[in-house]
């Protein structure tokens, strides 16, 4: 019986395709395999770097099917890339289901670091960053009631995703539940609209009133005080 091949948890750029490491160009180059979340979006960074290497889609639609095949790939003894569509796989997309099965199965997981949409927001923000809570995207309808009365006592910075299409919603909110807290709102990171918004929920309400709501976002926001 053949070794199996190692799991390569690659991370690619947030936006400047600048933001790579020489290591994850090279495992790129030397994966059997690249798993990617949007094998268009992964096709311009191979381009752009002329890497050629076969790419097969792995995202949240075909996970549960996909998942054992590739989990027979590594045991066969092909090596996996697995990239998301921009950072570090496994923050907010289907990653960790396949790093899960990889584990059961004994595989040999490497992680390949690099940019975070997350971090680079958190240490741009200003705001407390020794402590820090990450919340991905807040449910959209069902449980999002319950999930903003949850962390209403929070005390950590938090950091949220969000689609251009819900930042106003989400800021009104985080105003509504938790309070006219400081907040800071990155926007287009690392790319050539880059912005972030700083002052309270209101200040930057206000601001979007009148500015353009394109582009992928990060939402930073102060703790609760503490007693």
């Amino acid at each position: 019986m053949s070794e199996s091949g190692t799991l390569y948890i690659v991370a690619t750029p947030i936006g400047n395709l600048e933001d790579i490491t020489f290591r994850a160009l090279r495992i790129l180059k030397e994966a059997g395999v690249i798993a990617a979340e949007d094998t268009r979006v992964t096709g311009r960074l191979l381009k752009h770097y002329e890497i050629d290497n076969s790419l097969t889609s792995y995202h949240d639609h075909n996970k549960e099917h996909k998942t054992p095949d590739l989990i027979q790939q590594l045991k066969s003894g092909k090596s996996i890339a697995l990239v998301t569509d921009a950072g570090t796989p496994g923050i907010s997309d289907p990653a960790f289901y396949l790093v899960r099965e990889a584990i059961r199965e004994d595989i040999r997981i490497v992680p390949i670091p690099g940019p975070s949409a997350a971090i680079s927001a958190l240490i741009t923000s200003g705001l407390p960053t020794d402590r820090w809570v990450f919340e991905g995207f807040l449910p959209r309808k069902k449980g999002r009631h319950t999930r903003l009365t949850e962390m209403q006592t929070e005390e950590r910075t938090i950091v949220i995703y969000e689609s251009p299409y819900r930042v106003e919603r989400t800021l009104n909110d985080i105003k509504e539940y938790w309070g006219d807290r400081q907040v800071v709102v990155g926007r287009e990171i690392t790319k050539k609209f880059e912005e972030f918004v700083r002052g309270t929920c209101t200040e930057v309400i206000e601001y979007y009133k009148s500015h353009p709501l394109k582009g992928e976002f990060v939402i930073v926001v102060a703790g609760a005080e503490s007693d």
